[in-house]
């Protein structure tokens, strides 16, 4: 391999591998001090932070950035802690069990009264008015299950459990205030539980492929589906009346956020909140669109905003290529941030795992013990390491860019020391006869005869790391992941496909670039 090639080699690596970054920059690049507002990954959360966004966007001149989908309530709450977001919608009653791991109370203004203390002691949190209305937990049966079981009540319910199939969303199975403690204050035990995205229960139930499911007694989507919601007389769950919660911090360099937040107070009722929550699960309509709509209701909407076009593009009646031309401004965007992603990590992973992979053919010794830790990282699910990331890099980029550097790692380290170590035998024996040193005979000789098989690694690594990034979008980074998780919450299979399929074609254009590379780079000779 000449000179030139080197040096090629190493600059096609960073053009190919960085190419999105400066899309990704100039889209992504934060104004100066933003207030980050947070959401869950779930309609109604969104609705929350955008309703919040907006507000503060007509009525102050704070630049606002969206921080929204994050993956539960932990995530949220810890971003929270740590100042990656500044507020976030959330339910007094989810503070109260998940949050501050205490028992639940019955009464809404005690269980108001004690988050706001214990959050404002603890963490210097605050919670601002409730909105007026209560989105809580509850068990529904399919009206035709009702009455067939003469179901009215939880008690009702738990007698005939036994025989059932339940459907529930992942973080309802794991909440005290939710399948756990229903198992202990009712002696729930259900034949099969299946865990579920809350979308899909609705028309498991319809289907009948499950016979319990929770809902948000705020859904739109209960009187579509001729839900019968089962009355809790044991008193289980708290109230869950909804608020912001912002950090203490970011009121005291804001104070004004508190009196234009406190315009929303009591501003919303379950029937209203139920209407436009079924705007954005039947009707398909963008979340923008209906928080605007919500805010001029109130008379809130400044004259000055300018009006919003009903967006219809999200229709899950429309076909999979209109909807990807009406929406190709912002999917370019997302495609730009999950390149940049990409790209950063995979140049990373090059950086360490090549040399690393040198030194390790240097030590064979402890090379395959150190290429095996390296590869237990594959082992561990990709959102779960999305998510110890959070306590410690907050939300956003960086932390997505770290998971995604360590999963590309593996296959470079492995395929640099296989590649050096068993770089043609009699090569490198007629090169050392010459006389040339160890370090001329790794860059002349067995680097150029390993190339090959460490490009495979960072073709690999490549494909890899550009579809683990779809996940970055459960912690706020953006990416093609975004639309992903839209369409899987509102189980629009034309909104998963205009993130999914653009992936896909950016993991198979990655890899053809680099399979260019590598037959260029290929020493005369060699068989492909």
């Amino acid at each position: 391999m000449k000179p030139r090639r080197h040096l090629a080699f190493a600059l096609v690596f960073m053009a190919v591998s960085g190419a999105g970054l400066p899309m990704m920059q100039a889209h992504a690049e934060p104004q100066p001090t933003p207030i980050v507002i947070g959401s869950k990954n779930f309609l109604e959360s969104r609705l929350l932070a955008e309703i919040f966004a907006q507000l503060i966007e007509t009525h102050t001149a704070l630049p606002v950035q969206r921080r929204f989908g994050l993956a539960g309530t932990q995530l949220c709450f810890e971003a929270l802690k740590r100042g990656a977001i500044d507020m976030y919608p959330e339910y007094t009653g989810t503070g109260l069990v998940s949050i501050l791991g205490l028992p639940p109370l019955p009464n809404p203004r005690a269980v108001l009264n004690r988050v706001r203390s214990e959050f404002l002691h603890r963490w210097n949190l605050w919670w601002l008015s409730p909105l007026g209305f209560e989105n809580a937990y509850a068990l529904a049966v399919p009206r035709r299950q009702a009455e067939a079981l003469g179901l009215r009540t939880l008690s009702d319910l738990a007698r005939v459990a036994q025989t059932l199939t339940a459907g529930f969303g992942y973080e309802f199975l794991q909440r005290p205030d939710g399948l756990p403690g229903l198992q202990r204050r009712y002696g729930l035990t259900f034949q099969h539980v299946r865990a579920m995205q809350q979308t899909l229960k609705y028309r498991a139930a319809a289907a009948g492929n499950i016979d319990v499911l929770d809902v948000y007694t705020t859904d739109g989507r209960l009187a579509v589906y001729d839900l019968v919601v089962l009355e809790d007389d044991k008193r289980f769950f708290p109230p869950y009346e909804a608020a912001g919660v912002i950090r203490g911090e970011t009121l005291d360099r804001h104070p004004e956020l508190g009196k234009v937040l406190g315009l929303l107070t009591n501003a919303f009722d379950v029937a209203t909140m139920r209407r436009l929550n079924f705007r954005l699960q039947e009707k398909g309509e963008s979340v923008e669109q209906v928080a605007r709509d919500a805010l001029r209701s109130l008379g809130l909407e400044s004259s000055t905003t300018p009006a919003v076009t009903p967006n219809t593009s999200s229709s899950p009646d429309k076909s999979l290529v209109p909807y990807m031309w009406a929406n190709r401004e912002r999917l370019v965007i997302r495609a730009g941030e999950h390149l940049g992603l990409t790209g950063i990590a995979l140049i990373l992973g090059i950086v360490v795992a090549v040399p690393l992979g040198l030194l390790l053919e240097r030590r064979r010794t402890v090379a395959e013990p150190v290429i095996r830790i390296i590869g237990t990282v594959q082992t561990i699910p990709s959102i779960a390491l999305l998510a110890f990331m959070i306590p410690i890099f907050g939300v956003g980029a960086l932390p997505a860019i770290l998971a995604l550097w360590m999963y590309s790692l593996f296959p470079i380290v492995r395929n640099t020391y296989s590649g050096l170590r068993d770089a043609a035998p009699a090569a490198v024996e007629a090169a050392r006869a010459l006389g040339m040193t160890e370090w001329q005979l790794l860059w002349w000789v067995r680097f150029p005869l390993a190339a090959p098989v460490m490009m495979a690694g960072v073709r690999t690594s490549a494909v890899i790391t550009v579809g683990t990034a779809t996940l970055a979008a459960f912690i706020g980074a953006g990416g093609l992941g975004v639309p992903i998780v839209s369409g899987l919450q509102m189980a629009n299979t034309t909104i998963v496909l205009s993130g999914a399929l653009p992936a896909a074609l950016l993991a198979l254009a990655v890899d053809g670039i680099l399979g260019l590379v590598e037959r260029w780079i290929r020493p005369p000779g060699l068989p492909p």
